[in-house]
């Protein structure tokens, strides 16, 4: 059998369990002991949304692939951070997946965000459709920075979440920016792109009934992404213990990066390993059974998740972190611009 076609049932005993070690593990700002908790550990990994190759999917412009095995990897990488922003956002850290438990229309919302046709927010068809702007032919392989610029871009029409999405280049976060990005200019921007309840936008993660009611806040929740080059060839030692802070935040939304030409998910560490997502997978596409439930189980890794040593990643990462309202506290440091060292 060829192994992109693998399923998570297929492969789930090649993956090893964690080390009983006395390390702490942490996982996107939470922090955890194998010995005692390695229940709480796998029920958290198990509850991030896992985005992998699927096959079968509409074709991509209506003439171009079904399926994005060999390339999408990094698409699928950015795809999962932003599903955890907006799982943060209408779902909250807390919140947790199990199997055969039913779920809220939120969550159903989000999912359809991600799902493979043209006209979800954050789907394959809309990333790489929107990488043509940023150079990137459908079908290419992309990198962090790519996938970045393509994800904020397409934030801007995703009204249901209204994030301001903020990405810091040359090392850099510039205050003023994230603070104007941030303030609503207006009370209620974006009410009339609402949909009403029978409208087929709902797919596109709207829930509903939506109403007007967030839109009055003061303060778009945040997600900041830092491209870095933490090295030339390998990841710079130095780097390490920062890179490892990323992941102990509470604001953590995790790193997105790998080896080359093969992207990673990473949401935590323990001990000298990264613990990762992995998208390369090949699952069939999924159909939804109506606008409000979809089939939802290949999208939980149910298995302990990948790990690898912190030395092999390449120097050629994003990091992410996201905020709510209470962002602009934390963003007065009394000076113009924050370097990212």
């Amino acid at each position: 059998m060829d192994a992109a076609t693998l399923t998570y049932d297929t492969l789930r005993f090649e993956y090893e369990d964690f080390p009983e070690t006395k390390e702490p593990v942490w996982i996107l700002g939470r922090k955890y002991s194998v010995l005692t908790e390695k229940e709480e550990i796998l029920l958290d990994v198990t509850s991030r949304l896992w985005f992998t190759y699927r096959k079968n999917f509409p074709a991509i412009g209506g003439t171009g692939p079904t399926s994005d095995t060999g390339w999408g990897c990094m698409l699928r990488c950015g795809q999962m951070i932003f599903a955890q922003a907006l799982v943060c956002k209408h779902l909250g850290r807390d919140w947790r997946w199990m199997k055969g438990k039913k779920q809220t229309d939120n969550y159903y919302n989000v999912l359809n965000a991600f799902i493979d046709k043209k006209d979800s927010y954050y789907s394959i068809h809309q990333i790489a459709q929107m990488g043509v702007g940023e150079g990137k032919s459908i079908g290419q392989w992309y990198g962090p920075n790519t996938v970045a610029q393509v994800l904020r871009k397409l934030a801007t029409f995703d009204t249901w979440s209204s994030l301001a999405v903020h990405i810091a280049m040359d090392n850099t976060v510039v205050m003023e920016e994230i603070r104007r990005l941030c303030r609503f200019n207006y009370p209620c921007p974006g009410a009339s792109a609402f949909p009403t309840a029978d409208s087929d936008l709902l797919s596109n993660g709207y829930p509903d009934g939506a109403e007007c009611t967030d839109r009055l806040l003061l303060w778009k929740p945040l997600v900041l992404l830092i491209p870095l080059r933490l090295g030339l060839t390998d990841i710079n030692e130095a780097y390490i213990e920062t890179l490892k802070h990323c992941f102990m935040m509470p604001q953590s939304l995790g790193v997105i990066g790998g080896k080359p030409n093969s992207a990673h998910y990473f949401i935590g560490y323990v001990g000298e390993e990264l613990i990762y997502l992995d998208p390369h997978t090949t699952q069939p596409a999924v159909e939804p059974i109506d606008s409000c439930h979809i089939p939802d189980e290949s999208f939980h890794c149910q298995h302990p998740p990948c790990r690898m040593s912190i030395a092999e990643l390449d120097p050629s990462v994003a990091v992410n972190k996201g905020k709510g309202a209470s962002t602009e506290s934390l963003l007065t440091h009394g000076g113009r611009r924050m370097m990212i060292s």
